[in-house]
C-alpha cells in the first residue's frame, strides 16, 4: 500500500516532490523517484513497506533498467505470476509489484488480465505512460492536466490549484499514453440462477474462505476490523482459521452494541482484542481531520467514517494489515432499503449496481481512513469469484422470511462458526452500532443551527446540500484544501440511488 503521484509531459521535479509530500501518510516509510529520460515524465512514490519491506522499495525497474514501476495496492496472484515469469525473467525483489514490469514487458496494455489484486499503477516505458486501476476500484487514481501535461495521483488533495480538470480513474481501466483509456472489467450482468440452498451454502463457504486465505499474503503483521457484526465476524472467523493468532480491532461509545458484540466475538474465536472507547470531545477535535483525509462532505460517508478512523488509528499500533467486511451487504442486500425493493428484477439490478458504485463511497472511506493512519485495508467480499457468485444467487434467498432478513443465505452458510446471537444480529451500519450517531447529535448542537445552516446550504446550491449535519461537514471541507474544487468535482453522493 502506498501513495503515488507524478507527471507525463513535463519534467517539474518540484511540483512532483509537493505532490508526493500531499500523500505521505499512505507511505511513511521510504519514498522514490523515477526521472525518464524520454518523454520526458516522472513517477513518485511514498512506500508502505508490506511486500519485501527490506529490498522492495519504488521505483522497481526491469533488467534493462529503461522501464520503471510505481504501485498502490497488493497483487495477490503474485506467487503464481513470479514462478511463470522467473523463467524469462530475473527479479530483483520479492515485491508483489515486480510482477507488474515484467507482465508488462511480455503483454504490454493486456497485461491487466493476468493479475489478481487490488492496484493502481503507472508504467514509464520510454516515452509511453501506461496506467491500470483495479477491477473494482479498491485503490485510488485520479488524473488532470497541467498545460496539457499528464498528472496523476492516489489522492484529490495533491492536485494544485492550477491544474484543469481533475477526474477520477476509471474502475477496470487503463490508459496508454498513445492509444487512450481501454475497459478491461465491468461488474457482469449475470441473470440469477436457481439451485439448491444448501449448493450456494457450499460455493459461500469455499469461495470467501479462498479469498481470506489470498488476502493473509503478508510479510508484516496483519489483523482484522471487528464491530461484531455479522460481515467483520465472518472475515475474523475465516482468518483466524489459518492464523496461529489474530489481533482484533473494535471502537464505540461506553456500552455501545457494538463493542458488547465484537467482545463476545473475539472471546468466541480467541482473537487478540483491542478496543477504543468513543468520547465527544475527540470526536469534536478530530472531525475536521477525518473529512481532510475522506475527501467528502456526503452525511453518510461521513458518519460512517468516524469510527473507521479510530479503529484504524487503534490497529496501527498493532498491524500493518487490517482485513475488513466492506461489500457483503451490496452483494446479499444487507442495507434496510433493499427490503423495501419488491421487485427482484429490480432488485437483481440494483445490488450490482451497488457493487460497482462502491469504488467513490465506502470503499474510498475505507482506503482514506486506513491510509491517515498507514495501515492497508483488504476486503474479501470483493473478490472478483465472490462478486461472480453473488450475481448468481438468486434475491429471494438474499432477504427471505416474515418480517425479511437481510443476507439470510450469507447467515445460513456460517451459522456454526459464530455465536448465534452473532449470526442473527439484526444490521447496523457501522456509526449505529458504534453509538457515532448519538455522538453527533450532541456535537452538532453548538457547531450550526438551522439558520446558519440555511444560509449556507443557499450560498452553495451546487453542492446539495441535504440536512444541517451536512452543512456543517460542507464548511470543514472547504477549509480543507489547496485545490478545493478538484475535490468537490469528484465527491459522488451515498444517497443517490434510484428508490
Amino acid at each position: 500500500m502506498c501513495g503515488i503521484a507524478g507527471v507525463w509531459g513535463d519534467a517539474d521535479v518540484s511540483l512532483v516532490k509537493k505532490m508526493m509530500s500531499l500523500v505521505s501518510h499512505r507511505g511513511p516509510d521510504a519514498e522514490g523517484m523515477f526521472v525518464s529520460s524520454n518523454g520526458p515524465g516522472i513517477l513518485g512514490h511514498r512506500r508502505l513497506s508490506i511486500m519485501d519491506p527490506e529490498g522492495g522499495d519504488q521505483p522497481i525497474y526491469n533488467e534493462s533498467k529503461k522501464m520503471a514501476v510505481i504501485a498502490n495496492g497488493e497483487v495477490y496472484n503474485f506467487p503464481d505470476l513470479r514462478s511463470e515469469l522467473s523463467k524469462q525473467h530475473k527479479f530483483y525483489t520479492t515485491s508483489d509489484s515486480e510482477a507488474i514490469v515484467h507482465l508488462y514487458e511480455d503483454h504490454g496494455t493486456s497485461m491487466v488480465e493476468h493479475l489478481d489484486g487490488m492496484y493502481a499503477f503507472v508504467v514509464a516505458d520510454e516515452g509511453n505512460f501506461y496506467a491500470a486501476r483495479d477491477p473494482i476500484g479498491i485503490k485510488p487514481l485520479y488524473l488532470g492536466e497541467i498545460n496539457g501535461s499528464l498528472i496523476f495521483a492516489s489522492e484529490l488533495k495533491a492536485f494544485p490549484s492550477t491544474c484543469d480538470t481533475v477526474r477520477e480513474f476509471p474502475p477496470g481501466a487503463f490508459f496508454h499514453s498513445a492509444r487512450g483509456f481501454s475497459t478491461f472489467y465491468t461488474v457482469p450482468e449475470i441473470l440469477s440462477r436457481q439451485a439448491p440452498v444448501k449448493d450456494y451454502i457450499k460455493k459461500i463457504r469455499e469461495t470467501l474462505e479462498s479469498a481470506v486465505v489470498k488476502r493473509l499474503m503478508s510479510d508484516v503483521p496483519l489483523g482484522a476490523f471487528l464491530s461484531g457484526g455479522l460481515d467483520s465476524s465472518i472475515i475474523a472467523a475465516l482468518a483466524r482459521k489459518h492464523m496461529d493468532q489474530l489481533h482484533t480491532f473494535s471502537v464505540g461509545i461506553e456500552g455501545s452494541r457494538d463493542l458488547e458484540a465484537a467482545r463476545r466475538v473475539s472471546n468466541h474465536l480467541d482473537t487478540i482484542h483491542h478496543e477504543y472507547i468513543l468520547t465527544e470531545q475527540e470526536v469534536r477535535e478530530k472531525l475536521p481531520e477525518i473529512i481532510y483525509y475522506l475527501e467528502s462532505f456526503d452525511q453518510d460517508l461521513v458518519r460512517s467514517a468516524i469510527p473507521c478512523y479510530f479503529t484504524s488509528r487503534l490497529a496501527a499500533d498493532y498491524v500493518k494489515v487490517i482485513l475488513t467486511g466492506e461489500g457483503a451487504d451490496e452483494l446479499f442486500g444487507g442495507y434496510s432499503y433493499y427490503k423495501a425493493i419488491e421487485d427482484k428484477k429490480f432488485l437483481h439490478r440494483e445490488l450490482r449496481r451497488s457493487v460497482a458504485s462502491l469504488h467513490n463511497i465506502n470503499l474510498q472511506r475505507v482506503d482514506r481512513m486506513t491510509m491517515a493512519h498507514a495501515i492497508e485495508g483488504r476486503v474479501p467480499f470483493l473478490d472478483l469469484a465472490m462478486i461472480r457468485l453473488g450475481q448468481l444467487i438468486p434475491t429471494e434467498m438474499k432477504i427471505m422470511g416474515s418480517p425479511p432478513i437481510e443476507k439470510w443465505i450469507l447467515r445460513k452458510a456460517f451459522e456454526d462458526l459464530l455465536p448465534t446471537e452473532i449470526t442473527w444480529r439484526i444490521k447496523e451500519q457501522f456509526d449505529e452500532g458504534s453509538g457515532t450517531v448519538d455522538l453527533l447529535q450532541h456535537i452538532l448542537t453548538d457547531r450550526i443551527n438551522e439558520t446558519e445552516a440555511g444560509k449556507h446550504s443557499t450560498r452553495y446550491p451546487e453542492a446539495k446540500l441535504r440536512s444541517r449535519e451536512e452543512c456543517h461537514y460542507h464548511r470543514l471541507f472547504l477549509d480543507s484544501y489547496e485545490n478545493t474544487e478538484a475535490v468537490f468535482s469528484n465527491v459522488a453522493r451515498w444517497a443517490d440511488r434510484p428508490v
